[in-house]
C-alpha cells in the first residue's frame, strides 16, 4: 500500500453510489479528492511505505510530566520490524514507542519517549504508516464521495424540492456523517 493512498478505487465508488455509467476518470477524482479530505481532517495520512525509510526529526522533544519523559512527535507507525532510533535498534537506543497500548487497539506510534532530552535532530528508520487501512476511513470515503455523486444533480447546492417537503442543503464543509464516523482518528500534534 502506499503512502496517502486513494482509500476507495472507482469501481467500489460506482458500486456504493449506485451509478454504474458514471465516468471512472470522473469517479477517480472524487475517491482522491475524498481521500485527501479525510487526511486534512484526521491531521494523518492511512497508506504506508513500501520499505523501511529513515525520517529526520528536527522538532524539540517536549517534556511531559506525567510520565516523566521528553516526548518526540514521529510519523505513524504500526509495524516495527528493523526500526532504529539514531542509527540504533528500538530496544537498545533508550526510547520508547508511545502510546503504550497502541498495538493492542490497532492504533499506531504517535510519539517517542527519551529519558534524556535528546539533543539535535533524530533520525528515525521504519516502516511509516498504518499496515492496514481503518474501516471507518474506507466508509467515510464512500460517504463523502456519495454525496459529491450527488452534488452533480445540485450545482447550488440545494438537492429536492422545497414544495414537495424534500428540500435538502448540501453543505460547504466535510459530510457531518463523515465527521462522526471518522471521530477518534484525528490526531492533535504537540507543539513546542
Amino acid at each position: 500500500m502506499p503512502w496517502k493512498p486513494d482509500y476507495l478505487t472507482p469501481p467500489e465508488a460506482a458500486e456504493f453510489v449506485r451509478a454504474p455509467g458514471v465516468d471512472e476518470a470522473e469517479l477517480a477524482t472524487w475517491c482522491t479528492a475524498a481521500s485527501r479530505a479525510i487526511d486534512k481532517r484526521c491531521n494523518r495520512q492511512f497508506g504506508q511505505v513500501d520499505t523501511l525509510t529513515a525520517r529526520t526529526y528536527r522538532r524539540p522533544a517536549v517534556y511531559d510530566v506525567v510520565s516523566g519523559l521528553w516526548l518526540l512527535e514521529i510519523d505513524d507507525v504500526q509495524d516495527v520490524t528493523g526500526l532504529t532510533v539514531g542509527g540504533t535498534a528500538l530496544a537498545s537506543s533508550g526510547a520508547t514507542l508511545l502510546p503504550d497500548n497502541a498495538a493492542a487497539d490497532g492504533r499506531p506510534y504517535e510519539r517517542l519517549g527519551f529519558e534524556d532530552c535528546p539533543g539535535g535532530p533524530v533520525v528515525v528508520a521504519a516502516v511509516f504508516g498504518w499496515s492496514a487501512v481503518p474501516a471507518q476511513v474506507i466508509g467515510a470515503t464512500k460517504l463523502q464521495v456519495s454525496r459529491w455523486s450527488s452534488r452533480r444533480d445540485s450545482p447550488y447546492g440545494v438537492a429536492g424540492s422545497p414544495s414537495d417537503g424534500s428540500e435538502l442543503r448540501l453543505l460547504a464543509r466535510l459530510d457531518p456523517d463523515v465527521s462522526t464516523t471518522l471521530a477518534g482518528l484525528s490526531r492533535r500534534r504537540r507543539v513546542g
